[in-house]
């Protein structure tokens, strides 16, 4: 069966991340995202694969190749152009992706499944399938029912009582919002659909194929179904899935690495001595990185792959990207610190390296000496990392 993987987007709001990861390579515990999704895909017989490409293309093309390894066959619509010898990414839009594809030559010839390649699912693809053959319908949007309050930070799905969509809002406020069903990004489609997709410019599936399907009484539905979805569109959203991860409430994803005390998990070849250090678990520690003597620990916190961790530094409730070294005294609380940059639970940015802080917070492959006690203290509260 075919399936195909939105990848095109440059994930702005996951930025720093995707200044040079794209959004389906983003690492969950050093996974990913994209590759359990195709693990997915793989379980409930979807073996053939497009993924549109736009925005850092040639990582996620290096990274999945032809799919081999993964048990599926993958292909790639590119989009975009070249530009003064460089490739300028030029995304499409969601359905103007699917419509470039099926232009090419007819992929889509029977039902097919539309995934966004930024969230982690366990959801019963074969079961979904079912009930969009039984309704008859030409798309199902797959929604997910959450508490009223969160409705806001959603797109919110209008159905009547046999499941067809009337409307959409998006996101409502708690009061104006008339069902608690959200579009979850995972569509089922017939062939006829792209139809009504206009060649060779951006469309999107939600704002502009859904309205139209509504307009013209296409039968049209939306599947509720209860599994587990954790979308990762802001960098609190990936902060709150590393935790979710770590803490094991997330089905089918493992953590990596061996567990060496209750809660405490490491790669290969950690530099520690682990009665010297304090930690408190749920904590991942990536292969080769070091973490001195009077280092403090605490999770949810996962540390990654060559990192180095100076002694009286403190990680607690944060994410540690690889090659990051934190120096000594510095105390990170609530943070994602991903190369340059150091980023709260809310999105807020600092660049350390603009501001002249990169010694305290760097790259291991980097030498720099370390700093006095008194001047580790006024930079770190300088940094805001001294909570």
């Amino acid at each position: 069966m075919k399936a195909m993987i939105l990848a095109a987007g440059k994930g702005t709001r996951v930025r720093p991340i995707t200044y040079t990861i794209p959004k389906p390579l983003i690492p969950i515990l050093q996974k990913p995202v994209m590759e359990f999704l195709l693990e997915l895909l793989r379980q409930h017989g979807f073996d053939q694969i497009v993924v549109n490409v736009s925005h850092l293309a040639k990582e996620i093309e290096d990274y999945f190749r032809d799919g081999q390894r993964f048990g599926v066959e993958i292909a790639y619509s590119f989009e975009g152009r070249i530009v003064d010898g460089q490739l300028v990414g030029e995304a499409l839009g969601s359905a103007g992706g699917m419509k470039k594809i099926q232009d090419f030559y007819p992929f889509f010839d029977d039902t097919f499944v539309v995934l966004c390649g930024d969230a982690l699912i366990d959801l019963d693809l074969t079961a979904a399938i079912k009930w969009h053959k039984e309704k008859g319908a030409i798309a199902t949007i797959v929604t997910k029912s959450v508490p009223r309050e969160q409705v806001s930070s959603y797109g919110v799905v209008v159905t009547d009582e046999t499941s067809r969509i009337k409307s959409f809002q998006e996101k409502p406020s708690v009061e104006e919002a008339l069902s608690t069903n959200i579009n979850t990004g995972i569509y089922i489609f017939e062939p006829e659909v792209l139809d009504y997709i206009p060649s060779g410019q951006e469309y999107d599936i939600g704002g502009e194929l859904f309205p139209k399907l509504v307009e013209i009484g296409a039968p049209f539905y939306a599947v509720p179904m209860d599994f587990q979805w954790v979308d990762i569109g802001k960098v609190p959203d990936y902060w709150h899935a590393i935790r979710t991860v770590l803490l094991g409430e997330v089905k089918n994803v493992a953590i990596p690495g061996k567990q060496v005390f209750p809660g405490v998990y490491a790669g290969l070849n950690v530099a520690v001595n682990w009665d010297k250090v304090d930690i408190t678990g749920p904590v991942y520690i990536g292969g080769m990185t070091h973490i001195e003597d009077g280092a403090k620990i605490v999770g949810p916190a996962m540390i990654g792959p060559n990192c180095w961790i100076c002694s009286g530094a403190t990680v607690d409730n944060s994410v540690i990207f690889d090659y990051s070294r934190l120096g000594a005294g510095v105390r990170l609380v609530d943070k994602l610190v991903f190369g340059r940059y150091c980023v709260d639970k809310t999105g807020a940015t600092i660049d350390v390296q603009a501001a002249a802080l990169d010694w305290l917070i760097t790259d291991t492959r980097r030498t720099l000496p370390c700093q006095e006690p008194a001047e580790r203290q006024a930079i770190a509260e300088l940094l805001g990392t001294d909570n």
